[in-house]
């Protein structure tokens, strides 16, 4: 096995390990707080991050274009070019952490207009977001190193330290919410937390490149070095401003055009759906690097396998995905938190669509991120500009539909169109036919899958399912037979999946044999 494979499958497999742990805290502590700390400061705690989301985008994107320059001094062990974009990468997040510490203090003046009506009182607001603030600078001044881990295929060590104190954290503010109730605690503890995580983190790295010389001075020469740096810069930002009103303004779209309240019910499903999303891209983010350098030695032929068995996996992981949450994310928060809780179908429904657009051409936007392909900002403008079109023509009528409406047309769009023809034209140098006729199979068995799934859920889920024991007797028995099928159809009509099941001959070789 390449070192290559080797730290993919590390990267996927402790990323898993974490995720299985941090899924099952997730749905408790979301349970004590509900319930401890009240719908309200749920609500409120979720606007926030998100306002924090909006302040981050003054990150620019300058850490996806400094990891594309690691990949290759990295693959020749070259320290002096690795410390020379390091630096640069140091003195350019300083900028940003100062950036994003003035733009918090100036968006707090508006908080009186915002949140004065909440019974929490203004001064659990700002103590919440100055503490959220203090947390997000920190990270920037001093946690830009874990990027180099990252792009040295180690992203493991990322995730077993950050994920093991944010574990730990949620451990200790489930305790403290349930014996105190105390709003101030809570918060608190996650700013102590950020402290510990980034401390520990960083007498890692000093072990584990002592070769490391960050030098601010010299960072900030080297920008006149390394033009691209800006220009690749100057292209994600769009990308960046992009992404954070389709996917980071959930909850201050919600709070706007329904109510803080809401927000807190949104939420529940936006916490399963982020989950699944993580989940998906623990593989996604395990290859990048490999991808990149997959990319840097130029072998045609094995980039092009590589690209249809990632998509072969990431269908295979949607297909189980999409088909769960149309049979069971309904009568799961009915079980879970109570009917109360529960959204309408219809959001539902395009929660799941938008899902499915989001995930479905992973391996297409890995490609284009290890190509360095950032030079179509136009397509970023204009599916911002359709987002916000679309969603203040409908939010204000059908509220959390039209929010979600908005973020469906637009992403469609670019997202299926637009982006395989400007990777397969720019970056691949073949037709994009090639790479329709390829993915028309998974499309088609996908779509037999959702159709499976929605006759079952109004069949038998939706008529016997009313407590978690039955819920959990009707997941095994459905979910079991289902998806064996679907894999075995994804098998038999797709070229990824039989590339990636051929990694395992004797496995190939029975599955070979049953569909013949």
């Amino acid at each position: 096995m390449s070192e290559r494979v080797h730290r993919s499958l590390m990267n996927i497999k402790v990323g898993m390990i974490f995720y299985m742990l941090s899924l099952v805290l997730a749905f408790f502590s979301r349970r004590v707080f509900l319930d401890c700390l009240g719908t309200e400061f749920i609500g409120l705690t979720g606007m926030l991050m998100n306002i924090m989301s909006f302040l981050s985008v003054a990150e620019l994107g300058i850490g996806t274009s400094i990891v594309y320059f690691l990949y290759k001094p990295l693959q020749q062990d070259d320290h002096q070019k690795i410390n020379e974009v390091m630096s640069m990468l140091a003195f350019l997040y300083r900028c940003i952490g100062g950036i994003i510490l003035a733009g918090g203090i100036i968006v707090s003046i508006c908080f009186p207009w915002w949140f004065g009506s909440l019974s929490t009182g203004l001064p659990l607001v700002y103590f919440a977001f100055f503490s959220f603030l203090a947390s997000s600078v920190a990270g920037y001044v001093f946690n830009y190193r874990q990027l180099l881990v990252s792009a040295n295929q180690k992203q493991y060590l990322v995730n077993s330290y950050f994920q093991s104190i944010s574990i730990l954290q949620s451990v200790v503010q489930i305790l403290l919410a349930w014996y105190y109730r105390n709003l101030w605690l809570w918060v608190a503890v996650g700013l102590v937390f950020t402290v510990i995580g980034i401390t520990i983190f960083n007498i890692r790295i000093r072990q584990l490149y002592p070769w490391l010389r960050i030098d601010l001075r010299e960072g900030r020469k080297n920008l006149k070095r390394y033009p691209e740096v800006l220009r690749k810069t100057r292209q994600i930002f769009a990308q960046r401003i992009k992404d954070f009103v389709l996917y980071r303004s959930d909850e201050l779209l919600v709070g706007a055009f329904v109510s803080v309240s809401k927000v807190a019910f949104y939420g529940n499903y936006t916490m399963i759906t982020y989950k699944i999303i993580y989940l998906v891209n623990i593989l996604s983010d395990g290859l990048s690097a490999g991808v990149g350098n997959l990319i840097a030695e130029g072998n045609e032929k094995n980039i092009m396998k590589v690209f249809w068995e990632m998509t072969a996996v990431r269908f295979l992981i949607l297909g189980v995905i999409l088909a769960s949450l149309i049979l069971f994310i309904q009568p799961f928060i009915g079980c879970w938190l109570g009917t109360g809780y529960q959204l309408s179908d219809v959001i539902v429904y395009l929660l799941i669509a938008h899902i499915f657009i989001y995930l479905q051409n992973a391996a297409v936007y890995t490609y284009i991120g290890a190509s360095g392909l950032f030079g179509d900002v136009w397509a970023a403008w204009t599916e911002l500009a359709l987002n916000i079109g679309v969603t203040l023509l409908l939010a204000p009528t059908y509220g959390i539909a039209g929010i979600l409406a908005g973020k469906i047309v637009s992403l469609g769009l670019i997202s299926i169109i637009w982006k395989p023809y400007y990777l397969f034209n720019y970056g691949l140098h073949r037709s994009v036919l090639e790479y329709w006729r390829g993915m028309l199979p998974y499309y088609a068995v996908l779509l037999a899958l959702i159709a499976t799934s929605l006759v079952l859920k109004s069949k038998v889920v939706d008529v016997q399912v009313n407590n978690i024991p039955t819920l959990l007797i009707y997941i095994v028995a459905i979910s079991i037979p289902l998806f064996a099928v679907y894999f075995l159809l994804l098998f038999t009509f797709t070229r990824g999946m039989k590339y990636f099941v051929a990694r395992k001959p004797a496995i190939y070789s029975k599955l070979s044999f049953l569909v013949r």
